[in-house]
């Protein structure tokens, strides 16, 4: 008959004491996903203890070294400042599991006025609610609500920028007759067939069409391009600039103007 024996673990000899996890500080560095530089500036600030050299000139760090560098790393990067961690480190469960809600509390805070600052930075973005009244943001949003091209708009914003600037008592009227304007279904068509005609090559047959549409909206407004004020005539030109048809536009409605106005 055969006899049977079963594994059993390898004890170490009595006399010889159980081996101890050692590692260099590259090692524990890399276990907590730190640096070197950053375990030296905890040792530094007394928040990780400084273990002695070996025979061998090196410090030999403990498990129970990784661990706290660890928590210590975790508590740095929730926001916790260097100056608390210590006593963190060493309160008792209440204590800790008490400050650690204190904490999230005041990350909490900050989040929702990251949040606010997202939100009004968001709105400045363009740069209108900076410089003009609530009452001419509505408008250029109004704007973009009927479909009207952002680079349009911009160039309505530098209008009433400069009315702002050159012309402030006019702006109350002003923003009535715009609003005015877009309640009419005429003017907004022929404000969208502008805004579309920007890409059309200047001797397009559709913009002879479009300039009699505009004259006639003009006329019957009772519109007198020749006369506008200087600023108006700056952006007019600025609106020329950024398109031969609508250079050409302007410049018929330009003309046509000033010959009713010698008639």
């Amino acid at each position: 008959m055969t006899a049977s024996y079963e594994a059993t673990p390898q004890k170490a000899p009595l006399n010889e004491a159980p081996r101890r996890t050692v590692l260099t500080i590259g090692q524990l560095a890399a276990t907590a996903g730190v640096t070197v530089r950053t375990v030296r500036h905890y040792h530094h600030v007394g928040l990780l203890p400084e273990p002695e050299r070996d025979a061998s000139g090196y410090r030999r760090y403990s498990a129970q070294a990784a661990v706290d560098l660890i928590r210590i790393r975790t508590l740095a990067d929730a926001g916790v400042p260097l100056a608390r961690i210590d006593a963190l480190l060493h309160a008792r469960p209440t204590e800790f599991a008490a400050a650690i809600t204190g904490i999230d509390a005041e990350l909490q805070r900050k989040i929702d006025q990251l949040t606010e600052y997202r939100s009004r930075i968001a709105e400045l973005a363009s740069g209108e609610r900076l410089v003009l009244p609530p009452e001419v943001v509505a408008v250029l949003d109004r704007m973009r609500a009927l479909g009207i091209s952002e680079q349009r708009v911009r160039l309505e914003r530098d209008a009433w920028i400069l009315m702002q600037a050159l012309d402030p008592h006019v702006m109350p009227q002003r923003i009535r007759d715009k609003n005015a304007a877009f309640d009419d279904p005429e003017t907004r068509r022929l404000y969208l067939a502008v805004d579309q005609s920007v890409d059309w090559p200047p001797n397009d047959p559709r913009l002879d069409r479009l300039i009699e549409d505009l004259d006639t909206w003009e006329t019957t407004h009772e519109q007198d391009t020749a006369q506008q004020p200087g600023y108006l005539k700056l952006v007019s030109s600025r609106i020329s600039e950024t398109s031969p048809s609508w250079q050409r536009i302007v410049a018929a409605l330009t003309h046509r103007a000033e010959q009713r106005r010698r008639s």
